[in-house]
């Protein structure tokens, strides 16, 4: 299909369809947490081996995503799209149906199977649909649901589970699926490309680092048993060692190695994953603080954070104006190293300080994570030739997946050595979150300048 046939409505709807895949995985991925005590109970298992059904969902996208480009151009984004929308939702409803923790592990896997397919290749749709000059502004809408899903999770799975069952966290996705599936058939795309070969053994040895990155990072704050965790991280990285070996020699790799002579796209990356270090935690640390040190319970905590995606909201609809002003280059360092000083802000509050004192720094925390990660995900695609674009963006998926995986692994991993230290903490648990954010805040302006590496005029081809 011709991009340059696309009718105006199919522009006008496109973006929409994107968002029903991204906000239906991302609050499914938040409000399972807030759930599974109650799901642990149901099943009769302990909440410690609820973990399975949190890793075999990670595990399953790591694993399929660097595929999701190859896919889609073999067998067309429409069918794909299609395709991993009915497995997420087919995975849902067994989710719901589940009378064991291996029933729920199963299902979680054809969940994350959809899942691994889904928002990747809606996104490859969307970028080989608008011009370059009209993708921010699409992408600025599709996005949306990535900011909103993180805070509405906590919230909607706590009042589901007080006041109907488990269940429902699971049957919420059946009718956005159905929306995304009716409008998919009617309105999506069906882009494919000429395949040469697919790399089998890339595929092998990328899939494997990703399958045991993601493994370590998942348990990497959340247990006590360090050595094969850590076994699993140095594998992983050997993986992508042999991988960058591979792929020096061959002539069709799943991901090209002159991707990364592509400057935007090597610091997007590399961006990407330096922020989400901080960024990633917070949605995370900032409700067990809540509930934890101030002693509220998880729909307060939820309330509380509710704020962040009303100005997200807000960000949205400025971002493209800064843009324009300032350039991708000023706005990501600048706008990096806000971010970093509002997280270090949350240690400013005590614990006999009213909890309310926190929300203008939440507020503020949602509008600049909007226009970073809007302003992160299209300087990375910026510069992307025709024949790296679903490569490319199969890349960017995987990067963000692993990458907010690093970030709550080391959130927690910071939280557990202050808590440790007693006499540091003063015996006051609140004091160990407080030293955390002031740490993965520190980190996250200091990655600010990993955007000095753009030239001031990167993106300019990006403007309406």
């Amino acid at each position: 299909m011709n991009p340059k046939n696309v009718s105006p409505q199919v522009k006008k709807i496109l973006p929409g369809i994107l968002a029903t895949s991204i906000f239906m995985q991302m609050l499914d991925s938040t409000i399972l947490n807030t759930s599974l005590p109650a799901i642990a109970q149901d099943l009769n298992e302990s909440p410690l081996n609820m973990q399975n059904a949190i890793i075999s969902y990670v595990l399953t996208l790591a694993l399929l995503m660097p595929i999701s480009g190859f896919l889609a151009d073999k067998f067309g984004t429409r069918k794909v799209f299609i395709a991993a929308l009915l497995l997420f939702a087919l995975g849902s409803l067994f989710c719901s149906l589940s009378q064991s923790l291996t029933q729920l592990v199963f299902a979680r896997v054809l969940q994350g199977v959809g899942g691994s397919l889904m928002t990747p290749v809606g996104r490859l749709t969307l970028i080989k649909t608008y011009p370059k000059n009209e993708l921010v502004k699409a992408m600025n809408y599709a996005i949306v649901p990535a900011l909103i899903g993180p805070v509405l999770g906590p919230l909607v799975g706590g009042y589901m589970v007080d006041y109907l069952s488990w269940h429902w966290i699971f049957l919420i996705n059946l009718p956005i699926a159905f929306v995304g599936i009716v409008l998919g058939l009617k309105f999506m795309p069906d882009y494919r490309s000429k395949i040469l070969d697919f790399d089998l053994k890339g595929f092998l040895f990328f899939g494997a680092a990703s399958f045991l990155l993601s493994i370590s990072l998942e348990l990497l704050g959340n247990t006590v048993h360090i050595t094969p965790i850590l076994a699993a991280l140095v594998l992983g990285f050997l993986m992508l060692y042999f991988y960058y070996r591979h792929a020096k020699k061959e002539d069709n790799p799943i991901f090209p190695l002159n991707l990364f002579q592509v400057r935007t796209f090597r610091v997007g990356i590399l961006g990407n994953l330096a922020t989400r270090l901080g960024i990633s935690s917070v949605p995370l640390l900032l409700p067990l603080m809540i509930q934890i040190a101030y002693g509220e319970s998880a729909v307060v905590s939820g309330w509380i954070v509710a704020p962040m995606a009303l100005t997200a909201i807000f960000g949205k609809t400025v971002v493209i104006r800064i843009l324009d002003r300032f350039g991708y280059r000023n706005t990501l360092m600048a706008n990096t190293m806000i971010i970093g000083v509002l997280i270090c802000s949350f240690a400013i509050p005590g614990l006999h300080t009213s909890i309310y004192w926190h929300l203008p720094i939440i507020a503020l925390l949602g509008f600049f994570n909007s226009i970073q990660f809007t302003s992160m995900n299209s300087i990375s695609i910026a510069d992307l030739r025709g024949y790296h674009t679903s490569s490319g963006n199969s890349l960017i998926s995987v990067n963000q997946q692993l990458a907010i995986g690093f970030g709550v692994a080391f959130g927690l991993i910071v939280l557990k050595l202050f808590e440790g230290d007693v006499r540091l903490i003063q015996n006051e648990i609140h004091n160990a979150f407080r030293y955390t954010f002031l740490v993965i805040g520190s980190l996250t302006i200091f990655s600010g300048l990993v955007f000095r590496r753009l030239h001031f005029r990167d993106g300019e081809n990006l403007k309406a």
